[in-house]
């Protein structure tokens, strides 16, 4: 009798971005894996994880197995077959449980970003994360209700205290507040 994949465990919470179902690879069912930071290193054979899909449904998934093409990860997923079946699962987003997911210094969940004041050299308060955007240069705060981008990178990030909920931040005029921007 074959052996039945790992069931993904009832009491973790998948909330850890770890990458986009790009597209299909081949006709055996391996999928194309956008991996953000975090999924980079944390996808590996067994895992336990969750597809997120557009409408908001998800679905328990098993990691079967995991290999690298032109830079890129290669998953196979538990009971995906054939290119079909995995067609249905382009797009989703793949979410790991915070336990799975090793962070580096200077490397933060999302969830601990959000809801963080951003401050300024000066001690004055620039606003709210209130998303975090992952893009394959750098990831970028979202600041406020106007949704203005902060790059979360050291020339603008002078330090980050999650505890606090406290981003300190060095901006040049008018990245986050347009009406003081210097004009050309």
């Amino acid at each position: 009798m074959p052996q039945q994949p790992p069931r993904p465990s009832e009491k973790r919470k998948p909330d850890v971005n770890a990458g986009h179902i790009a597209g299909v690879f081949g006709l055996r069912g391996e999928l194309k894996l956008d991996a953000s930071r975090i999924g980079d290193d944390a996808v590996c054979a067994g895992l336990a994880a969750t597809l997120r899909f557009a409408d908001g449904t998800t679905r328990d998934v098993t990691i079967e197995a995991v290999r690298r093409q032109k830079d890129r990860p290669l998953i196979r997923i538990a009971g995906i077959a054939d290119a079909n079946a995995a067609e249905l699962l382009v797009g989703a987003q793949l979410e790991i449980a915070p336990a799975d997911a090793p962070l580096g210094a200077g490397e933060y969940f999302d969830a601990d970003l959000v809801g963080c004041r951003l401050v300024d050299e000066a001690g004055i308060g620039r606003g709210a994360v209130v998303d975090v955007l992952h893009y394959p240069n750098q990831d970028l705060l979202v600041i406020g209700a106007a949704r203005a981008m902060l790059p979360l990178v050291a020339a603008f990030i002078a330090g980050v205290d999650v505890a606090r909920k406290e981003i300190r931040v060095t901006v040049p005029p008018g990245l986050l507040d347009p009406d003081n921007a210097e004009e050309a």
